[in-house]
């Protein structure tokens, strides 16, 4: 009955509910929410469209290929977010001046 009385606190314990380790699952969640906040923050400034709108594709895309191979419930809730706070930033950043940002065209 020791094990039941043992609590780790600490983020990955958080990440691998089942007990199990998921290295690549867990680096793409934190990847996508770091990626998120970088494109939503970006994102306030019109100035900072190209930032704003590359980062955000960019964390789509790791978002959508960490949501395929999740394996639990936290990895999905901070892909979820990060995806959320991505999609975001790229969208004002495609309103605010695009990808390419007249640089092309």
């Amino acid at each position: 009955m020791a094990q039941a009385a043992r609590t780790q606190r600490n983020l990955l314990a958080l990440l691998n509910s089942d007990g199990q380790s998921h290295p690549v699952e867990n680096t793409l969640a934190v990847v996508t929410l770091v990626l998120g906040a970088i494109a939503a923050l970006s994102a306030l400034s019109p100035g900072l469209h190209l930032v704003s709108s590359w980062v955000g594709l960019i964390g789509i895309g790791t978002g959508l290929w960490g949501q395929y191979i999740s394996s639990t419930t936290a990895e999905r809730f901070l892909l979820i977010i990060g995806l959320g706070a991505a999609g975001v930033g790229f969208y004002l950043g495609l309103a605010h001046g695009g990808l390419f940002g007249g640089v092309v065209g």
